[in-house]
């Protein structure tokens, strides 16, 4: 059998991975959040498990079932197993798969900035995946709306920036504007 993962944030932007066999997917039990750590000084995501909750993302194969090379991406992030009721895809065969989430003992009690050239990507991912729907659905089922965002478009310090079309900046603009984020300037 295969082996699969569930991207819930970077990962659903094709553009950022060459996960070939990709395919749309929901997740029952996990609900995003911002997750603050001291080994990091921006905030990223995570999931979170959450009774009833549901999430959208891709369900991908592995290549190889090799998992270091994901698991290097995914740093600071632990693998769990999702039961196959709780995932729904659209892949045309059964599938298992895992879903990465920052340990709860890694968060720390402070608040770091997200960043917006992160949150571009992630958007740009739902976006194109799901449509305006699918986003404004990404930005409800996130947590932690309430940490500053750096401005910094102009010099992404994402790794995997993404330039965005007109309409896609505009629609991460009036969605970050609808949670009332606080920016501060890129320095």
């Amino acid at each position: 059998m295969a082996h699969h993962f569930f991207g819930y944030g970077s990962l659903v932007n094709r553009s950022t991975h060459d996960y070939t066999r990709a395919h749309r997917a929901t997740i029952t039990g996990w609900r995003r959040a911002w997750r603050h750590t001291a080994f990091h000084p921006y905030a990223f995501l995570t999931a979170v498990p959450a009774p009833g909750a549901q999430i959208d993302g891709l369900v991908a194969e592995v290549p190889g079932g090799d998992w270091a090379a994901l698991d290097l991406r995914e740093t600071g992030y632990n693998r769990h197993p999702v039961a196959a009721p709780d995932l729904a895809h659209e892949a045309p065969h059964p599938i298992a798969a895992q879903i990465y989430a920052v340990p709860p003992a890694a968060a720390a009690p402070l608040i770091r900035p997200l960043l917006l050239s992160y949150i571009d990507v992630v958007i740009q991912g739902y976006l194109r995946e799901f449509g305006p729907t699918g986003a404004a659905r990404f930005m409800a089922t996130t947590d932690g709306w309430d940490a500053p965002v750096i401005d910094d478009r102009k010099t992404p310090r994402y790794p995997r920036a993404r330039l965005l079309s007109a309409a896609e900046t505009e629609a991460v603009d009036a969605a970050l504007h609808g949670q009332r984020v606080t920016f501060l300037p890129d320095r």
